[in-house]
């Protein structure tokens, strides 16, 4: 399908972008490589223009967005770690992300000004763009993308795809149950040749945040206080379990409780992905204490082991009907009996969390007590950590880098005369 000036998309001259917002953190990159180009918190800072770092005048390309002229009482948007990490007086953090779609609209248009201005460093007008999506976001939110990106960003073609249905193509399948453990929830969904069944789709609350809360609720428990990582000036270097001796920095004054707890929580995301392990099967003190110890150091220089705490740490991740094996087996029992042999036989799993040592052992051995007797039980996914964070993009990224797909991209052109019809039309 040739472009308004001849331009082909998606063949080898024109890159298209693939775009994966999720509740963590946004995955931008052009189709055809095998991972993001950027992989940017879905949070922005949003707080008075201050004058400490000045990033504009030492950095000709510093990631701050600017809105408007210099004035005295301006907003500034704060994007990606290198400028959001820094402490600045009466910055909020505030996130554009609720309940797996986009919310906040204006915040979004920022994140995106970001990406094409400093990450993809090129004219938005240049790219066929492939958004990936959430199984239950709404249709007045799919149109509001599209005329985001056709009128703001003049993008010469645009397409939405559902995020199981691109994980199941990251693993080479067409049909698959997809189990996406993410951030803010997990999802089972059921994907019959490369269509996604919304009725069949299940969800629960339980993700990353909530492993990222337990650990807070367990390091509190066990009196191990989490200092921000940004408050300690120096630390010495003391013996195991010994008192931490450090010294503080003094930071101005204003920092907001939203800013606080964004990077305190960041702390804890950090502690999980060192620290918890899944066990292969329910807890078990005797078991895992046979396991040993993985070490580490806090911020504020205590250090000790970690051992038994780290399995029943994740825990939560398997409550009875929350965790991933009920989910699974809810959403293959809403399929059609015809439908269900080929689900059980690829179970893909995906997701942040499901990069969690031990938990796709576990998921395979929860499972193979629940499936029916009369299915073959398989479950999938990529070897490494970065693949299954990354599954929905690679999907779309593969996607958009095929010649027969080229045909389905709605245009600029189409979108101009059949408006936001096209997008039921053409993504279902």
């Amino acid at each position: 399908m040739s472009g308004p000036n001849g331009m082909l998309y998606g063949g080898d001259e024109i890159g298209a972008l693939v775009f994966d917002p999720g509740h963590h953190s946004l995955r931008v990159g052009y189709a055809q490589e095998d991972t993001p180009k950027a992989d940017i918190p879905a949070v922005i800072g949003v707080g008075p223009a201050t004058h400490i770092p000045d990033a504009e005048q030492k950095v000709p390309d510093g990631n701050v967005t600017q809105s408007g002229t210099k004035t005295g009482n301006e907003l500034r948007h704060y994007i990606d770690v290198t400028e959001l990490h820094v402490p600045r007086p009466n910055m909020e953090v505030q996130t554009y992300m609720k309940d797996g779609q986009i919310e906040n609209w204006d915040l979004f248009e920022k994140m995106l000004d970001y990406c094409y201005t400093k990450v993809i460093r090129s004219p938005s007008e240049h790219h066929p763009a492939l958004f990936t999506e959430a199984v239950w976001t709404t249709r007045p939110a799919r149109e509001k993308l599209a005329e985001l990106l056709f009128e703001k960003y003049q993008a010469p073609a645009f397409f939405l795809v559902k995020n199981a249905v691109l994980a199941a193509f990251a693993n080479g399948k067409s049909t698959a149950l997809v189990v996406d453990a993410g951030a803010s929830q997990t999802s089972a969904v059921p994907v019959v040749d490369g269509y996604a069944l919304v009725s069949a789709a299940v969800r629960s609350p339980v993700g990353g945040d909530h492993l990222a809360a337990q650990a807070k609720n367990m390091l509190n428990s066990m009196h191990i206080q989490m200092l921000p990582v940004y408050s300690i000036q120096s630390k010495e270097v003391i013996r195991e379990r010994e008192r931490a001796r450090y010294t503080l920095k003094t930071l101005p004054a204003g920092l907001t409780p939203s800013w606080q707890q964004y990077m305190l929580k960041r702390q804890y995301e950090d502690f999980c992905h060192c620290i918890a392990q899944v066990s292969e099967t329910a807890y078990d003190e005797r078991t895992a204490a046979v396991v040993p110890g993985v070490h580490y150091e806090f911020p504020g220089g205590y250090h000790q082991d970690f051992g038994p705490e780290r399995f029943k740490l994740t825990e939560c991740l398997f409550e009875q009907s929350l965790g991933a094996p009920h989910l699974v087996c809810a959403a293959a029992s809403a399929c059609d009996a015809d439908a269900r042999p080929a689900l059980w036989g690829s179970v893909v799993a995906c997701g942040g969390v499901a990069a969690l040592g031990g938990w796709l052992e576990r998921l395979a051995k929860e499972l193979a007590s629940r499936a029916p007797s009369s299915h073959r039980l398989k479950t999938h996914a990529a070897p490494s950590p970065a693949e299954r964070r990354f599954a929905a993009w690679i999907g779309g990224s593969i996607l958009a880098s095929i010649g027969s797909f080229q045909q389905m991209w709605i245009s600029s052109q189409e979108y101009d005369e059949g408006g936001k019809g096209q997008l039921e039309r053409k993504c279902p």
